[in-house]
């Protein structure tokens, strides 16, 4: 269940437009979610940031993007057609399906009856056909993980780049899972992308660069100013079919705590099925001849559910004197909306046109909204829910000595800058 924080949430996601329901006016299609301009803004935002670091910053990784669609023999080579799916159970009496992990006691969680069935297996790939024509042969699958088009790509990245172990291939990408049961906001959707990592490794070094992906993931939470997360060793018996170690980090979400991200140790499990699945030699080639198959760790980060923790983690009230105040308090690099500049009064033309000028400037280095609707106590408290860092405000001052008020989102208080010193300021 979600608690009163998550509902506020999500209701402000909508009234602000980080985030709508997909296909909205047509009553909505469950597990899809659309990204209003403060949510594609946030969403742009923190993949850029992830391939800042984790890519522009490394010498060692690679990116690629490869297609959603792939031939049908990748899913069957990488075990996705055996084993990528989850327990499923129906109610005999609402005709509603679940997740086996989802019902207790053999009792049906929408309507209470105790009449489900035994589980089985569901697959949770979406099924399509390439072509014309529908038939076996032209069964593809739109891909339930990017994992795979990095997989598939190690020898061309290798016979290009020339890239020497360890070394990384890097995606961002969209992935589809028809889940038996999204919920919980955009935690669970049946569309959405992932932020992902094969790193290449020696077998030998497997635990030493386990542990220090580990810890680059955690300066990763750090940068985008996340707390609440918790490493969980993943148990022997529940590890995934290629993994031979998985760490996930938990997020203490309000509906409770969950996999934010994972790393996995895949060991050699995909590029060998891939190399004798193919025929295709993939091995990789040392400096002395020396020939084998790499081994992998690969790092996952959810999109998704970066967006929906960073959003629990900003949200806040406060208790001021006459009401309550809600702020999102976003690092200002995350922020959807770095600066608002207001005139003080929408109906003076002079003011209007300076403040729109000071926006023109900000906006070389800063996203910069233009707000001049309604008092400016009430601007303020729009950008305070949308997680604005600062506020600058011009007025009758402005024009006489070029300066602005600058009013910082978090202790409220107000002081006068130059607008020449503003983006050193901001800076």
């Amino acid at each position: 269940m979600k608690d009163d924080r998550m509902e506020k949430i999500i209701s402000l996601c909508k009234r602000r437009g980080f985030l709508f329901q997909g296909s909205d006016i047509y009553g909505g299609l469950s597990g899809t979610w659309d990204f209003g301009p403060l949510g594609v803004q946030l969403k742009n935002t923190v993949k850029q940031e992830w391939w800042k670091m984790f890519v522009h910053e490394r010498t060692d990784m690679y990116g690629v993007e490869s297609a959603i669609l792939m031939n049908s023999k990748v899913w069957g080579v990488s075990g996705h057609v055996k084993n990528f799916s989850d327990p499923l159970i129906d109610c005999k009496k609402c005709k509603r399906r679940f997740r086996a992990d989802h019902v207790e006691n053999n009792t049906c969680p929408e309507c209470g009856a105790h009449d489900v069935t035994a589980a089985r297996p569901f697959n949770m790939m979406f099924k399509t056909h390439a072509g014309p024509v529908e038939d076996a042969g032209s069964e593809v699958y739109l891909r339930p993980e990017t994992a795979q088009g990095m997989f598939v790509n190690f020898k061309n990245i290798v016979d290009s780049a020339h890239p020497k172990l360890p070394f990384g291939i890097a995606q961002i990408g969209k992935a589809f899972r028809n889940e038996i049961t999204p919920g919980n906001f955009i935690f669970r959707s049946r569309e959405f992308e992932q932020m992902e990592i094969e790193y290449f490794i020696r077998e030998k070094e497997w635990s030493a660069l386990f542990e220090q992906w580990l810890s680059e993931m955690h300066r990763w939470i750090s940068y985008i100013g996340l707390s609440k997360t918790h490493d969980r060793e993943v148990a022997p018996d529940a590890l995934a079919h290629y993994s031979k170690r998985t760490v996930d980090i938990d997020y203490e979400f309000p509906f409770g705590k969950e996999e934010l991200y994972g790393i996995a140790y895949r060991t050699d499990f995909d590029l060998m099925n891939h190399r004798e699945g193919s025929g295709v030699d993939i091995s990789y080639i040392e400096e002395d001849g020396t020939k084998y198959i790499p081994h992998v760790i690969e790092p996952t980060f959810g999109v998704e559910r970066t967006l929906l923790a960073l959003l629990c983690d900003a949200y806040a009230e406060e208790q001021l004197e006459k009401d309550t105040r809600t702020v999102l308090r976003f690092k200002p690099h995350i922020a959807p909306v770095t600066v608002a500049v207001f005139p003080l009064v929408s109906n003076k033309e002079d003011i209007v046109k300076k403040a729109e000028e000071v926006a023109g400037l900000l906006r070389r280095d800063f996203r910069t909204a233009f707000d001049g609707i309604g008092n400016v106590g009430k601007r303020y408290r729009r950008q305070d829910e949308i997680g604005t860092p600062w506020c600058v405000t011009i007025d009758y001052d402005t024009l006489e000595n070029s300066t602005v008020t600058v009013r910082d989102r978090d202790t409220m208080k107000q002081c006068r800058i130059a607008i020449g010193e503003l983006s050193a300021y901001f800076s």
